[in-house]
């Protein structure tokens, strides 16, 4: 009889909380711990709050109450509520929902009646209740099993949904909401969705202007002129040159913000540069009109097609089925709207046209530099000086594991060697630095290709014109955690504020978080990233701990590297506040010295004791890297 056998005992169904806890990937992307924005648990409260706003669109409920406190998020909106017999089905049936009738979700968020129930199924506790003309309907679930289906009671609530659920920790490994990702994917409901008010732990967002507001709000310093704002039926642009290179977009189809453009970012760009060159009659090229661009398009669109069930990316070629393609589309209303308003506002025409010559001139200027540059890294590739690619790569859009693609920007032989020995090869790559790069604050792009340092990274990342083909998910800059090694760190930061702010922006770039001691006996080694966590580690091992204080990331070997770079990975994401100013934090910290600078420094300089092995104590003077990164974020 051969072993593997292959008979109806084989063959099994799965129920719908089974497929997707087995699944979890094609239903919300990712897991991660939530140091990413497109981390699954953000997901699954823009999965909740997703209906909420349904509901305002429809007209139904101004405001919006959510709270995240030590992983239990609570949601309340104020309309219509869930129809009362239906209750446990919306949120336990797969294929069960109100937004199959066109007629009541014309041009809706969620269309497939998954949402909720995949939050349902990946939650350890998850709690629903409508409340319709007086009565309340309940029903509480655990990973997705119904706990307690409630009798209809009699309440004085006022009209609405309310859900609660903690992300199941079986799923989501050491899991924390970070407020900076929440904050932002609240202002973009708020930016879509004029008069609608959400009060997230107490704070109130609102929009009074629509996309003006978010461009003003993400913006880098001053536009170079006013923000041009146009709206129509179903669609609403709003754009303007900045100061910083390449080109910047916020793109939204039915309040879905579209972080992977699609079919409508790519109209508006090809649109914009073609009614632009029409005005002025002159053969522009479009890099050349967009470049320092800041612009962000919403659209509605009848039953959008997605390339994912996390929504990302709109794959529609037309507005509604059998109707106007999404180009045309696009591209008559910019040559109605943009057209009449450069008409009618001719001195922000004049800047534009300036804009758009002073980019051409230094693009010419830095063709022939380019074409060297270009060799240079070509050549450097194929001897493999710097960098250690991995096996995939981001243009590869069908590999299932692209978003794992991760860049590992590190300084040293030693470091770098331990880093690629215990990397995992399909998805991790190491670019190697050699010594400190130089700080590139206030330098033109002229730099990027004539420094060989910029110029490899530039080309290791495929960032040359913008973020459309960048070939690692993630840019994970990884230092000693050391005097130098933060100036190596901030140093890379300014590369990259100062001529990719995009990479930053989108939330590609993290900083790795590697151990500063070990503490283990003949039974068990823990591996600590503070202070306290040593103090723990040695309440828990015991007097006969042996205390090693890691000096740097050579000193680790690639067997402990596995540890670090594996499941377990500690990264921290480099933020960029509400009205950040790029300009101003490029300046504070690598600008000539200012007074503002040696103060901080002098306020944080602090005495820490450094335990040695042998236990005693080694007093030395350091610049609280904590702090500091704080004040970047």
């Amino acid at each position: 009889m051969p072993e593997n056998q292959y008979t109806e005992d084989n063959i099994r169904s799965l129920d719908w909380k089974e497929h997707i806890r087995l699944r979890p990937g094609m239903y919300i992307g990712k897991l991660g711990t939530g140091a990413s924005s497109d981390d699954g648990i953000y997901l699954l409260v823009k999965e909740v709050v997703d209906n909420c706003i349904d509901e305002f669109v429809m007209g139904n409920g101004k405001k919006i109450d959510l709270h995240i406190k030590d992983g239990l998020v609570t949601v309340r909106d104020y309309g219509r509520g869930i129809p009362l017999g239906k209750v446990v089905d919306v949120v336990s049936k797969m294929n069960t929902g109100g937004k199959y009738d066109s007629k009541a979700f014309k041009k809706s968020v969620g269309l497939n009646g998954v949402g909720t129930k995949a939050v349902n199924a990946l939650s350890s506790h998850f709690s629903v209740y409508a409340v319709r003309d007086g009565e309340l309907k309940k029903a509480s679930f655990s990973r997705g099993e119904l706990i307690k289906d409630f009798s209809l009671e009699k309440t004085d609530e006022q009209n609405g949904t309310y859900v609660e659920f903690t992300p199941d920790d079986q799923i989501f490994k050491k899991f924390a909401f970070k407020t900076h990702y929440v904050d932002k994917m609240l202002w973009n409901y708020c930016y879509l969705n004029r008069g609608l008010s959400i009060y997230f732990n107490g704070n109130k967002f609102q929009s009074k202007n629509g996309l003006k507001d978010l461009l003003e709000n993400n913006m880098d310093g001053d536009p170079l002129y006013p923000i041009i704002h146009l709206e129509g039926a179903d669609i609403e642009v709003a754009f303007t040159h900045g100061k910083t290179y390449g080109e910047d977009y916020y793109s939204f189809v039915n309040g879905q913000h579209t972080t992977q453009g699609g079919t409508h970012q790519s109209a508006f760009r090809e649109s914009v540069a073609k009614v632009i060159k029409d005005f002025y009659s002159k053969n522009y090229e479009a890099s050349d009109i967009r470049q320092s661009i800041v612009a962000a398009v919403s659209v509605k669109v009848m039953e959008p097609v997605f390339e994912s069930q996390t929504k990302t990316k709109l794959g529609s070629q037309e507005v509604e089925p059998g109707g106007k393609s999404m180009r045309a589309f696009i591209n008559d209303f910019l040559k109605d709207k943009l057209d009449n308003f450069l008409h009618k506002n001719p001195e922000i025409a004049q800047t534009i046209e300036t804009k758009i010559k002073q980019s051409e001139k230094e693009r010419k200027e830095l063709a022939g530099i380019r074409k060297i540059a270009r060799e240079r890294s070509k050549k450097a590739n194929l001897h493999n000086k710097k960098l250690r690619d991995c096996r995939i790569h981001l243009n590869d859009l069908k590999h299932e594991r692209r978003e794992e693609t991760t860049l590992f920007i590190t300084e040293g032989d030693s470091a770098s060697g331990s880093i690629t020995k215990s990397r995992d090869v399909a998805t991790q790559a190491v670019f190697s630095l050699k010594g400190k790069p130089l700080n590139c604050y206030g330098l033109t792009k002229k730099v990027v290709y004539e420094n060989e340092e910029f110029n490899l990274i530039q080309a290791a990342l495929n960032i040359e014109e913008d973020l459309e083909d960048l070939r690692y998910n993630k840019v994970v800059i990884a230092t000693d955690a050391d005097v130098d090694g933060m100036h190596i760190r901030m140093l890379l930061l300014t590369f990259f504020l100062q001529f990719f702010p995009d990479l930053v922006k989108k939330n590609h770039v993290y900083v790795l978080q590697t151990p500063l001691f070990r503490v283990r006996n003949k039974k068990k080694t823990l591996y600590c990233y503070s202070e306290e966590e040593r103090k723990s580690a040695l309440l828990e091992i015991g007097k006969n701990a042996e205390i090693t204080r890691f000096k740097g990331l050579g000193e680790i070997s690639p067997d402990e590297f596995t540890h670090f770079i594996g499941e377990e990975m500690r990264l921290e994401p480099v933020l960029l506040s509400q009205n950040a100013s790029i300009d101003s934090i490029l300046s504070y910290f690598m600008g000539k010295n200012t007074p503002q600078r040696q103060e901080f420094i002098i306020e944080n300089l602090r005495v820490e004791k450094d335990e040695s092995e042998d236990g005693s104590a080694a007093e030395s003077e350091n610049v609280s890297e904590v702090e500091s990164r704080k004040e970047i974020a």
